[in-house]
């Protein structure tokens, strides 16, 4: 890689990256969210989601609704919020609401589990967590935040904002999840995702990448008015059938926009390619392990 990248770099303020956004809202459904079912899978064990008693979930931010789809197998009633994404929301009404879950891209038992109940009452709704009820409603129980925090600067913003809007539909004392990267050292992803911060401009720092900060996910319990309840970390490898799979589902997250917009997608995914490369098995699979964290927090 050349060291003079960066210093070419000139200022695109109110450049918009050049993406297909329906083509990585499907990346992301069809390769880059499943590496977060191990996240998923552990805050529903540990908060026993679905049990006899029933769960009522609000999901904030649930994108292409891989969580609730798992909340819904388990038996719990499932809203869904999206606002940012609605190519991803729209995936989820197929997960979710369509006639046929088949063009799901999960595989085997696990996929059929997950489908079985998928489809009874869930609620999707496009805007803010207000949006999502109505006259009558009981409130929630749960409300899960499963994008990961850390990911880029100021992401904190409009979580605690969006918290602060939808802990008043839930009962007083409902748990509250928010999830985010693990410590950089931690996470073998970290070396791929510095790319995103090297390439991107520098005088834009909302959306670039930056390492996850020990703290990230309690100060914003406490900036929204929450009470911590207890934390965990969860072992979340990414895991790609090829190179190819591997920058497709990278770049589905958006941690990447920013280099895009300050350079062009093939000198992103060129470098990406070289980060990624230490991590391309012989057989031409990639693997990654990561760790990352979830805190419970409770409505006050």
């Amino acid at each position: 890689m050349t060291p003079t990248l960066v210093r070419r770099h000139r200022s695109h303020a109110g450049r918009v990256p050049s993406v297909d956004r329906c083509a990585r809202a499907r990346d992301w459904a069809e390769i880059q969210e499943r590496m977060l079912v191990p996240l998923y899978e552990a805050v529903y064990e540990r908060l026993e989601v679905g049990g006899a008693a029933g769960t009522r979930l609000l999901g904030l931010g649930c994108g292409s609704g891989l969580a609730l789809l798992m909340a819904a197998a388990r038996g719990a009633a499932v809203t869904g919020v999206e606002a940012a994404a609605p190519e991803r929301l729209a995936l989820a009404r197929e997960r979710l609401q369509g006639e046929s879950l088949q063009s799901e891209s999960l595989q085997g038992d696990r996929a059929d589990a997950w489908g079985t109940r998928a489809r009874g009452g869930a609620r999707l709704v496009e805007g803010d967590p207000a949006d999502a009820v109505g006259p009558g409603d009981p409130p929630f129980d749960l409300i899960t935040a499963f994008q990961p925090v850390g990911g880029t600067a100021g992401d904190s913003e409009g979580l605690c904002a969006l918290l602060e809007s939808a802990a008043p539909l839930a009962e007083r004392g409902a748990p509250v999840v928010l999830a985010g990267w693990g410590p950089p050292e931690r996470c073998a992803t970290s070396s791929v995702l510095r790319v995103a911060t090297k390439l991107a401009d520098p005088l834009r720092g909302a959306g670039s990448w930056r390492p996850a900060l020990r703290d990230d996910l309690e100060e914003i319990t406490h900036r929204a008015g929450l009470r911590p309840d207890g934390s965990g970390r969860v072992a979340c490898p990414f895991g790609y059938a090829d190179m190819d799979s591997a920058v497709r589902g990278l770049l589905s997250t958006g941690l990447f926009d920013a280099a895009i917009g300050a350079t062009d997608p093939a000198q992103v995914e060129k470098e990406m390619t070289e980060a990624l490369h230490p991590h391309q098995r012989r057989d031409g699979t990639v693997w990654m392990p990561n760790v990352f964290r979830y805190v419970i927090a409770r409505t006050t």
